[in-house]
């Protein structure tokens, strides 16, 4: 029962920002806060314009109430205003921002809506940042028209909670334009920048390779005898051997075991010389 319980509320959290959020959609509104207290339910509205929020002698805040109270049976809630302190990093703002640009401007300025938004995320100190628009735009076909600046992790925990993301539509007589924001805020802290070596670490390693011996290589040179292939350079190296023949046409790389063979060919051809 008390997982349910828990259930239903954040259900009706998610309904009355929904709800809230059309009502004041495209006026800088950006999401709401609800703090449960001894006297009643304290609810905070972020928005960058509170004039309109609040309303011509309080009459938005007093509408509200009544809805919270009687729609969705909140006790004694109390409306509050609150600042965002840099809007540009705000998703839901910034989605907001783009859907009321493109109804104004009409859709044929998507590009510059689109660079100008992002160059305003970036210059508010964002590590990176990503819009995506899809829909009839410009022409009759549906298409999707990406614009990224900077840093942004597209995969891993990073990207699933702690980048902030945002997926609106608003439809106009065209029809409806799917709008998408991912920001990368400042404060998130990346595992492979925050990652550091101590020198006490590195110095062992260090002074090991210093003080490794070298081994020098070694080259024996053979004679050559009459009609038959015979060793002519040999250079050892800390594993293999390269061994080149006189004939011309014949090269042999092998390990220490092609030395002694090539000794005892030069031994047999010596011996039947002699017979």
């Amino acid at each position: 029962m008390i997982e349910r319980q828990f259930v239903m509320r954040k259900l009706r959290e998610f309904q009355i920002q929904e709800h809230i959020g059309k009502i004041f959609s495209k006026t800088g509104y950006s999401h709401i806060e609800i703090k449960r207290t001894p006297l009643g339910e304290n609810v905070i509205v972020y928005t960058t314009r509170p004039g309109i929020v609040v309303g011509k002698k309080g009459e938005n805040i007093k509408k509200l109430t009544a809805l919270l109270k009687n729609k969705y049976r909140l006790d004694n809630p109390q409306l509050e205003i609150g600042e965002i302190a840099n809007p540009m990093l705000d998703v839901n703002y910034v989605a907001d921002r783009i859907a009321a640009s493109l109804e104004r401007f009409s859709q044929k300025r998507f590009k510059s809506i689109g660079y100008r938004v992002l160059q305003d995320i970036m210059d508010a100190g964002a590590i990176g940042a990503e819009i995506v628009l899809s829909g009839l735009i410009p022409s009759s076909r549906a298409k999707s028209w990406r614009f990224s600046a900077g840093y942004l992790k597209k995969s891993g925990d990073i990207n699933q909670s702690l980048i902030h993301k945002k997926n609106i539509g608003f439809t106009n007589k065209r029809g409806t334009i799917g709008i998408r924001v991912s920001i990368m805020t400042p404060d998130i802290k990346l595992i492979d920048k925050t990652l550091t070596v101590k020198d006490e670490f590195l110095r062992p390693a260090i002074e090991e390779v210093a003080h490794e011996e070298i081994k020098p290589e070694k080259t024996v040179k053979v004679s050559q005898a009459e009609g038959i292939p015979v060793i002519e350079e040999v250079k050892v190296t800390d594993k293999t051997e390269e061994v080149k023949v006189t004939d011309k046409t014949e090269e042999i790389k092998s390990t220490n075991k092609t030395e002694k063979v090539a000794k005892k060919t030069v031994k047999k051809s010596a011996e039947k010389k002699e017979k």
